[in-house]
C-alpha cells in the first residue's frame, strides 16, 4: 500500500513539474515569437469582425468579390480616417506654441498659501513661476537688453561639416526606420486577413479535426461558442465606442477644445482598453483645455462631459448592447491586459479581452484546460452547496447563515435542504471516511448544520392525534439523523406529527419508540457514505414487527440507484425507495393514509 501511494505521489509530482515546463514554454514562445504571432491574432481578430459581412455579400458578390470588396473598403476607411487624423494632428502641433501665455496666466493665479501641509507644493509652484518667461528672475537687468554678463568669457560655437550622403541616411534611420517597420506589419496583416477570409471554412475544420481528437461535436461547439461570443463582444464593442466617441467630439467642439475630431477618434479607440482606456483618452482634452482657453469654464465643462458619458455608457448602453456579459470577470480582464500588454505590448492590451473570452471558452469544452474556466470565468466559483461547506469550515466567522438566507430568497425550504445543506452533510461525511476531516473537524461542521436546522425552523400547523403519525429513522450516524431533522420539518409544515429518532439508538429501543408513537409511516434516512446493510437490517426488524408499516427509503444524495439497489431494499422490507426529500414529501402525501391527515 506504501508503494502504491509512493508511485501515486512521484506520478502527480512528474505531472506537475511537466505542467510547470509545459507553461514556461508556451509564455516564451508568446513572448519571443510577437514578431509573428501579433499579426497573426491581429489577422484573426479583424476575420472575426469580418465574416458576418463577407457571408452576407458572398451571395451576390461571390467568395472573392465579396472578400476583397470588404477589404479595399476597410482599406479606403482606414487611410480616409488616417489623413484626417493627420492633418488633426499637424493643426494641433502648429497650435500648441500659441497656448504658452494661458498656462503662465493660469500658473500665476494659483494661491500659494506659505504654511501648512502643503507648503512644499506651495515653494515648488513659486519656483516653477520664476521659470517662466517674463518672470522678474528671468528679466534683464536694466541696461543689459542683450543677457551678456561682464567679467564672463565668451562661449566659443563648433560648426560641423555634415556631408549630404551622411543627412540622407540619418533621414531614413531617424524617420523612415520606425515607420517602415509598422507598414510591414501591416502588410503581412491584410495578407493574411484575405487568406483567412477565402479558406475560413477550410480553416475551422483544421482546427476542429486538431483540436477534436475524436470529439468532432465537442470541438464543433467550443468554434461556434468562441466565435460567437468574440464576434458579439467585438461588433458590440465597436457600436458602444463610436457611439461614445462621436458625443465626445461634438461635445469639445462646442465646448471650445481645439482639434475635437481627433480626441473623438482618440476616445473610439482607446476605449477598447478595459477600464483605464477611457480615461486616459480624456487626460488628453482635458489638458488641452486647460492650456487652450484664458478662463477654468472648459476644464471643468469637459470633466463634466467625460463623466456624463461614461455613465450614460456604462450603466445605459453596455448593458442594453451586450445583454449578456463576455463571460469573464472584471479581475481577470485587468489581469489579462496586464499580462497581454507584458507579452505583446499596446497590441497585446487591445487583444487581450477577445484573447482572453477565447481562453474561457476552451476551459469550459476541453477538460484539460478547465482551469481556465474557473480561474477566468464570470461562473460562480463555488455552488451554493460548495460555499457553504466552507463556511462552516471557518472556524469563527458564522457567516453561513447569511448565505442560507440569501438563497431562501429565490428558492423554497425544501430545495435548501436537497441542493445545499444535504450535499454539505454528504461532503463532511466523504470527507470524514476519506481523512481530509478529523473527528473534531466533523462534529464542528454538524453542530453548525443543526444550528442552521434551528434558524431555519418556522411555526408548524398544529396538528391534532388523527393527522398522520411518521417517525424519521436514521440508518446509523449523526449525518442520517440530519437528514431526518430536515424531513421532519418538511412533513411538519405539510400537517403531519414526525419524530425524528437519535442516532447509534439501539433496534430493541427502536421498535418500542415507535411502536409508542403509532406510526403511521417509517422513512429510514441513508446519506453518503452510509451503506446500505444498516437500512436493510433495519427494515426486515420494522417489516418483522408492523407489518402494515408503510416503510420507505431515502438514499439522500445518492445518485445513480440501480434497480439491484432497489430490489435489495424491497426484499428487506421496504415500500419504496426515494433519493431526495422533496420526493418524500410528494410520497407520503400520496402513500399516507388519507382519512388521517390534517389538512384533509
Amino acid at each position: 500500500m506504501a508503494m502504491t501511494d509512493k508511485r501515486i505521489t512521484s506520478a502527480q509530482s512528474l505531472a506537475t513539474i511537466s505542467n510547470v515546463i509545459l507553461s514556461a514554454f508556451i509564455v516564451a514562445s508568446l513572448y519571443f515569437g510577437r514578431e509573428l504571432l501579433v499579426p497573426l491574432a491581429l489577422a484573426v481578430l479583424l476575420t472575426f469582425i469580418l465574416t458576418p459581412l463577407v457571408t452576407r455579400l458572398q451571395r451576390w458578390l461571390g467568395r472573392i468579390g465579396a472578400v476583397l470588396f470588404v477589404v479595399i473598403m476597410m482599406f479606403a476607411a482606414t487611410g480616409g480616417v488616417a489623413w484626417v487624423l493627420t492633418h488633426q494632428a499637424i493643426d494641433l502641433a502648429n497650435k500648441l506654441p500659441s497656448y504658452k501665455e494661458n498656462i503662465q496666466s493660469k500658473l500665476r493665479s494659483i494661491p500659494t498659501p506659505n504654511r501648512g501641509p502643503f507648503s512644499k507644493i506651495t515653494k515648488a509652484i513659486e519656483e516653477l513661476k520664476k521659470d517662466l518667461p517674463g518672470s522678474e528672475a528671468n528679466a534683464p537687468a536694466p541696461g543689459l537688453g542683450t543677457g551678456i554678463t561682464w567679467g564672463a568669457s565668451p562661449k566659443v560655437t563648433q560648426v560641423e561639416i555634415v556631408n549630404d550622403s551622411d543627412r540622407r541616411l540619418e533621414f531614413m534611420q531617424v524617420v523612415l526606420t520606425p515607420v517602415l517597420g509598422p507598414l510591414g506589419t501591416a502588410a503581412l496583416v491584410l495578407l493574411l486577413l484575405i487568406f483567412m477570409l477565402l479558406e475560413r471554412e477550410d480553416l475551422r475544420n483544421r482546427i476542429i479535426r486538431l483540436i477534436g481528437q475524436g470529439h468532432i461535436s465537442t470541438a464543433s461547439q467550443a468554434m461556434d461558442d468562441a466565435g460567437a461570443r468574440v464576434s458579439k463582444y467585438l461588433l458590440m464593442q465597436i457600436v458602444i465606442n463610436v457611439t461614445y466617441g462621436i458625443p465626445v467630439a461634438i461635445g469639445l467642439y462646442f465646448i471650445g477644445v481645439p482639434n475635437a475630431i481627433l480626441w473623438g477618434a482618440l476616445a473610439t479607440v482607446l476605449r477598447f482598453i478595459p477600464y483605464l482606456g477611457p480615461w486616459i483618452a480624456a487626460t488628453f482634452p482635458i489638458l488641452l483645455s486647460l492650456a487652450s482657453s484664458p478662463g477654468w469654464m472648459p476644464l471643468l465643462l469637459t470633466i463634466g462631459l467625460f463623466i456624463v458619458l461614461e455613465l450614460i455608457s456604462n450603466n445605459v448602453m453596455e448593458p442594453w448592447l451586450y445583454g449578456s456579459s463576455t463571460g469573464v470577470t472584471p479581475i481577470a480582464l485587468i489581469m489579462a491586459a496586464l499580462v497581454w500588454t507584458w507579452l505583446w505590448g499596446p497590441v497585446g492590451l487591445v487583444l487581450a479581452t477577445p484573447l482572453t473570452v477565447c481562453l474561457v471558452v476552451m476551459g469550459r469544452h476541453i477538460p484539460k484546460l478547465a482551469f481556465l474556466s474557473i480561474a477566468l470565468s464570470d461562473e460562480e466559483a463555488l455552488t451554493p452547496a460548495e460555499d457553504c461547506y466552507q463556511r462552516l469550515l471557518r472556524a469563527g466567522e458564522h457567516d453561513e447563515m447569511e448565505l442560507v438566507d440569501q438563497y431562501l430568497k429565490t428558492n423554497p425550504l425544501v430545495t435548501l435542504f436537497d441542493s445545499v445543506l444535504l450535499p454539505v452533510v454528504t461532503a463532511a461525511g466523504t470527507d470524514y471516511r476519506l481523512g481530509f476531516l478529523d473527528r473534531e473537524r466533523l462534529e464542528f461542521v454538524e453542530q453548525g448544520l443543526s444550528d442552521l436546522l434551528i434558524a431555519v425552523s418556522t411555526d408548524s400547523p398544529t396538528a391534532d392525534d388523527t393527522a398522520t403519525q411518521v417517525c424519521c429513522v436514521p440508518a446509523k450516524a449523526y449525518r442520517d439523523q440530519l437528514a431526518g431533522d430536515m424531513l421532519q420539518q418538511l412533513l411538519n409544515q405539510a400537517g403531519y406529527l414526525v419524530r425524528s429518532a437519535e442516532a447509534r439508538m439501539a433496534i430493541g429501543d427502536m421498535i418500542a419508540w415507535i411502536r409508542e408513537a403509532k406510526a403511521d409511516v417509517a422513512c429510514i434516512s441513508v446519506v453518503v457514505p452510509s451503506t446500505l446493510i444498516h437500512a436493510r437490517y433495519i427494515c426486515s426488524k420494522l417489516r418483522l414487527n408492523f407489518p402494515g408499516l408503510k416503510i420507505v427509503v431515502g438514499l439522500w444524495g445518492r445518485s445513480g440507484v440501480t434497480p439491484e439497489i432497489v430490489g435489495s431494499l424491497r426484499d428487506s422490507g421496504a415500500d419504496d425507495v426515494i433519493t431526495s426529500l422533496a420526493d418524500a414529501v410528494e410520497w407520503v402525501t400520496s402513500h399516507a393514509p388519507s382519512s388521517l391527515a390534517l389538512h384533509e
